[in-house]
């Protein structure tokens, strides 16, 4: 995955990314209008990520009418969200922008070690999301002594550490066995074997989203069923459809952002010359990051409720973690 992401670009204009040294890499030259657009987008980019996710994280861990099973997945999620615009975004932005890497060998073998973790423990999230939605719409009577935050934390914690550990397994060979020379000062080039390349496709994408399509699937179906024979729902019924509703979105928008990346990595020649329809590809695929959280702004009155509170910094009066941000049962 992550070969595709950092290679060595060919240069346009002789430049050097170090001027004083002799064996510094070739940059290559862009107009000053195009730096200074790039430099925008990727600052813009990274600061609305960084600041829209930070709300979500301060709101779930802040309020305790917030503090239940699936919001402790989505704060989870929104960490995960969160180091992608912190690290990844300037990053890759500097990457892409100056076609060098300035971060050291160090940071070079440790930066896809970062975002392969970020990247599957939010998969793992969404697969936890969608057991914790089936769960309360098949089954909401029973939800609250299946599902506790006990066991949530559990889970997350469980997510963090195997995705760290199918790091290592995936990365393990070409950061530390194989050979790769570096070719001169401000090349960042991390080889994955093609073997690793399609296992990860497996692992990061079929079978998540086999099961999440398959559990969403069938809470459509019961709450179908629930529809068409029960005339008087009740409240939390009602407030458990509407959660999986919004949270099947968010999953549907991670989908489509990740998967053109999987089918463009596929064909051969994808990453010569960082294609332009690879750069657009990852791009999309980190400005996912930022989505979530506007997603939760259309769709959560808690959330907007909660934003204002922490923007007016009514969460420094005391005792302000008891705030009601639920003025209306119907609208969780």
């Amino acid at each position: 995955m992550f070969n595709r992401l950092i290679t060595d670009g060919d240069s346009q204009a002789m430049d050097y990314c170090f001027s004083n040294n002799n064996l510094s890499c070739i940059k290559e030259i862009k107009p000053e209008v195009e730096y200074l657009v790039l430099y925008i987008f990727i600052s813009l980019a990274s600061v609305f990520t960084v600041f829209l996710n930070l709300l979500v994280i301060i709101s779930i861990s802040h309020f305790k009418q917030l503090h239940t099973p699936t919001n402790l997945f989505i704060l989870s999620l929104a960490v995960a969200d969160l180091l992608v615009g912190l690290i990844v975004i300037p990053l890759m932005g500097i990457r892409y922008i100056e076609s060098c890497w300035y971060f050291g060998e160090t940071f070079c073998s440790l930066f896809p070690f970062i975002l392969y973790t970020v990247v599957s423990a939010s998969l793992g999230n969404l697969v936890f999301i969608s057991i914790d939605r089936y769960i309360a719409v098949k089954d909401p009577l029973q939800y609250s002594i299946r599902v506790t935050t006990n066991k949530a934390v559990f889970c997350i914690i469980l997510n963090w550490l195997c995705s760290s550990i199918y790091s290592v397994i995936m990365l393990y060979d070409a950061i530390f066995l194989t050979e790769n020379p570096i070719k001169c000062y401000g090349d960042c080039i991390v080889t994955v074997k093609l073997e690793y390349v399609l296992t990860d496709l497996i692992v990061s994408l079929v079978a998540p989203c086999s099961i999440i399509i398959s559990l969403y699937g069938q809470i459509f179906c019961v709450a179908k069923y629930q529809a068409r024979f029960i005339n008087s729902v009740t409240n939390v019924s009602r407030s458990e459809k509407k959660a999986a509703k919004t949270l099947g979105i968010v999953i549907a928008v991670y989908l489509l952002c990740w998967i053109p990346y999987y089918i463009a990595s596929l064909f051969p020649g994808h990453d010569s010359n960082e294609s332009a329809i690879m750069n657009i590809v990852c791009w999309i695929m980190y400005l996912n990051s930022c989505v979530n959280p506007l997603i939760y702004a259309l769709f959560y009155r808690w959330f907007r409720i909660s934003i204002k509170h922490i923007l007016s910094l009514e969460i420094l009066k005391p005792s302000s973690e008891y705030l009601s941000l639920f003025p209306e049962v119907n609208d969780h």
